[in-house]
């Protein structure tokens, strides 16, 4: 039997680039594997606003406050965001939160075999459904929808690791590490994830 390929991708749910890179990254691993590949791969997280309120505020409220008005109503117009890849994303009602729960959250999933379909899940929850990610109702809704057992704990775990990746001084993320030494960031094709898993 193959040895799995593994791959470490550090990403943050309040990102949309994250959401089109692991997208993208997703659907080329599901190519791999239905050519008889394996793949292994490991969530590192990442935050890149961690003093943000688990409270939540619409997003376009945030991009109004930092870049103004009529740049966030122009931001929130924008249907081309993820339409190449199928993705419909509703920036008009996307929830800008804290992200520390929900990177706990998939650590529990990942432990419980369904790391990447958490994953899927958060992005599309916060990107498409406008929900607040960082709200305990709603993430043990998202758990349950996955068939994830969340114990609570992990949060001291979290903390240590997102130290741990921050301190790596990564490109900002996405970003995927190949085993063998191959890292991708920034905007990756399907075709430059399938290329690193050959190589």
């Amino acid at each position: 039997m193959t040895s799995p390929r593994r791959v470490e991708v550090v990403l943050d749910f309040a990102c949309v680039h994250c959401y089109i890179g692991f997208t993208r990254y997703a659907r080329a691993i599901s190519r791999y594997r239905a050519q008889g590949g394996a793949v292994e791969t490991v969530f590192r997280p990442f935050q890149l606003q961690p003093e943000a309120s688990p409270a939540g505020e619409p997003l376009v409220d945030v991009w109004a406050r930092e870049r103004g008005a009529s740049v966030a109503a122009k931001l929130a117009a924008d249907t081309s965001f993820g339409a190449a890849d199928a993705l419909t994303l509703d920036f008009r009602c996307a929830v800008f939160t804290n992200t520390f729960d929900a990177h706990r959250l998939v650590a529990q999933a990942a432990a419980q075999g369904t790391g990447e379909e958490m994953v899927e899940r958060l992005f599309r929850a916060y990107f498409a459904d406008g929900l607040n990610i960082a709200d305990p109702g709603t993430l043990a809704r998202l758990a349950a929808e996955t068939g994830v057992t969340d114990t609570g704990d992990g949060v001291d775990e979290l903390r240590a690791e997102l130290a741990r990746v921050r301190a790596l001084a990564l490109p900002a993320p996405p970003v995927f590490r190949f085993a063998g030494g191959t890292t991708l960031s920034g905007e990756i094709g399907g075709d430059d994830v399938l290329v690193a898993l050959h190589g």
